[in-house]
């Protein structure tokens, strides 16, 4: 008898016992069970020596076979002997569920409902009458009449918040006399390093900036610079339409910010009126 062979005759013994298994009560299976471990034990005892491989594999596949379960639909196993071992937690819950399910049943095959689904028609309909692409057309009409949401920009713009973050500009004072006192901490709190400063006292004593640089691109809009002066002198505003064709045209310098806090004064300080009681 070669290898093979034995298999499929050792595999079709398991599937037998699964299956009486299966339709007998529980007093019948285990002799069944037994029956067919004793008959496959004495096979692979009578097996030469070089078929020892094969009775290896085919013993664990008898095995696998009469402890797994058969498939296809839900099988109500007949009702458990009262001395049944229902000690774990785990047990008892699966046994109540069967319990259940056998009560609910009647010990018959479980299949999947398809009477709660939707209907033969109603799946006909919606594949012949396109009635997803009719709903999609109907927004499309409602939406046609509403008014539209888009602006023609940049003759329309958009509300902003008085927090929003764009170029920089430098403020003075109603006199005309610059904010910034060279105190650098909008350089030192800066992230990106974007912020240049350079000072020194004047003839009345007072500290004012010779030099105040921003890097435009290394910029992050973080907003720490604002935060940290304590005159505010360095603001960002609400402009966004500073593109430029090149890069040095970024590298804002003194004069720069100052021209750009001429341009809206009203409206920066309005904006840090609003922000006030946030700060």
């Amino acid at each position: 008898m070669s290898s093979s062979t034995l298999s499929r005759s050792i595999l079709r013994t398991a599937a037998l016992a699964s299956r009486s298994a299966a339709g007998s009560s529980s007093s019948v299976a285990p002799r069944v069970l037994a029956a067919s471990s004793s008959s496959s034990s004495r096979i692979l005892s009578s097996l030469p020596p070089f078929a020892a491989g094969a009775s290896h594999f085919s013993s664990s596949a008898l095995s696998r076979a009469v402890e797994r379960p058969m498939t296809g639909p839900t099988h109500i196993s007949p009702r458990k002997p009262a001395d049944a071992d229902q000690t774990s937690m785990t047990g008892t819950l699966d046994h109540q569920a069967a319990e259940a399910l056998r009560a609910k049943t009647d010990g018959q095959a479980v299949y999947p409902d398809y009477s709660k689904g939707p209907s033969a028609i109603d799946k006909a309909a919606k594949l012949f009458f396109f009635t997803e692409i009719l709903r999609g057309m109907w927004i499309v009409l409602e939406n046609f009449f509403r008014p539209p949401y888009t602006i023609m920009y940049p003759y329309e713009k958009g509300p902003l918040s008085p927090r929003f973050r764009g170029e920089h500009a430098l403020r003075r004072y109603a006199s005309g006399e610059e904010r910034c006192i060279a105190c650098k901490l909008c350089e030192a709190i800066c992230p990106a390093q974007a912020i240049t400063i350079e000072s020194e006292p004047r003839e009345d004593g007072a500290r004012r900036t010779t030099r105040y640089d921003i890097d435009m691109t290394k910029c992050i809009y973080c907003g720490f610079c604002q935060e940290a002066c304590p005159v505010d002198a360095i603001v960002e505003t609400q402009n966004t339409d500073y593109s430029t064709e090149w890069r040095e045209e970024l590298l804002y310098n003194k004069e720069k910010l100052l021209a750009n806090g001429d341009k809206a004064e009203a409206e920066y300080a309005a904006n840090l009126q609003a922000d006030h009681l946030y700060r």
